[in-house]
């Protein structure tokens, strides 16, 4: 098999995964896996199935040496290359490893203008891919948002996402390092990206975070509420990473207020609401929204556009009247939580595959 074949199927093989890496006119993908992974590597990687394995699975499966398979899982590992688990004592396992969320934010470490340039090129394509498939991440509120007697279960709530939480990392958010490197982004804190779990032991073996406790991890919320970041989980009950999101720099919010109808791709449970008689249109929560889901009208009152509201609460927060509150959506308009990454890997690995089999009916039937 010719290099060129090599790369080509490790795209196929990528495209393959419920987030998927769809092809270009230009090529950029396939620019941008010749300049993360050596031939050798790529012809690996395919290899590699979204469920763990042992090395020795993966030799058998490329008919390769175990011990030679082992050495370059490892260093592919450390290079974000496949995701790796290594519990205590027991045997090493190897996975696949999604371009986002996976290979492009194990790059932390790695960028380079070159390599920016490229994914700056590539990643309105799979956005657009990654738009027709459930959410990877969910948002939900910033804590001071919600009322008291509101109805708010344990895994709409970040602190209680956080209680009992093992092992948290916190790593800088690459969506704010990248845009400052190429001489943009903004002043929000760069360190607010906290992984939990086996997440966050592959984000600190990897050099990729530090290690910190529950409270510490609480002030990283107090300073995202307080910058006015987004706080978007994994989209599970029980989730293997928390980001804390601007509008500036993170692509996808960028993807999302791209969206005419951001609140029907976003998976939320809550929608902000203006009490009218209270609101002096200030125009203070305009800033906090990074949907442009508010606009003051007649220089008067706020009004929320309740199809770009995503429900994270910035607006709550800041009101000085407190005219502004958020509301839990109809049960029938609240997308359901999977319980955990699994089981949101297999919906979307499902509803991917149903989307390829309508596409080829439709394509059969315009060539009948």
């Amino acid at each position: 098999m010719s290099e060129e074949m090599v790369f080509q199927a490790l795209a196929k093989h990528l495209d393959s995964l419920p987030e998927g890496f769809p092809s270009t006119e230009s090529g950029v993908e396939l620019r941008i896996l010749k300049y993360l992974f050596t031939p050798e590597q790529a012809d690996l990687a395919v290899h590699l199935q979204p469920m763990p394995a042992t090395a020795e699975a993966v030799a058998e499966r490329a008919n390769m040496d175990a011990a030679q398979v082992t050495e370059m899982l490892d260093e592919m590992s450390a290079k974000g290359l496949v995701f790796s688990l290594k519990p205590p004592e027991k045997e090493p396992l190897y996975m696949a490893a999604a371009f986002v969320i996976g290979i492009w934010e194990y790059q932390l470490n790695r960028l380079t203008p070159e390599f920016n340039d490229m994914v700056r090129e590539y990643m309105p394509q799979l956005q657009t891919t990654m738009m027709h498939m459930p959410p990877q991440l969910r948002t939900i509120p910033v804590e001071k948002s919600i009322d008291a007697k509101a109805e708010v279960l344990a895994y709409e709530q970040a602190r209680e996402l956080i209680k009992g939480q093992k092992k948290i990392v916190v790593s800088p958010c690459i969506c704010r390092k990248e845009h400052k490197m190429m001489g943009g982004g903004c002043d929000k804190p760069l360190e607010t990206c906290l992984s939990f779990g086996w997440g966050a032991d592959y984000y600190e073996r990897n050099g990729l975070g530090r290690a910190i406790d529950g409270d510490e991890a609480l002030v990283v919320l107090q300073l995202a509420e307080e910058a006015g970041l987004v706080i978007q989980p994994s989209n599970a009950q029980k989730i293997v990473a928390m980001c804390c999101c601007c509008g500036d720099c993170c692509e996808s919010l960028a993807a999302l207020k791209l969206h005419p109808r951001p609140a029907s791709v976003a998976s939320s449970a809550f929608l902000a609401k203006v009490n009218q008689d209270e609101c002096v249109g200030c125009e203070t929560c305009l800033d906090r929204c990074q949907m442009e889901a508010l606009t003051v009208v007649d220089d008067s009152v706020a009004v929320v556009n309740p199809d770009r509201c995503i429900g994270c609460g910035l607006c709550v927060t800041t009101c000085p009247t407190e005219a502004i509150s958020l509301e839990r959506k109809p049960e029938d308009q609240i997308r359901s939580v999977p319980a955990n990454m699994m089981e949101a890997y297999m919906e979307r690995l499902q509803l991917r595959a149903h989307a390829e089999v309508a596409g080829r009916a439709d394509r059969l039937k315009q060539v009948q």
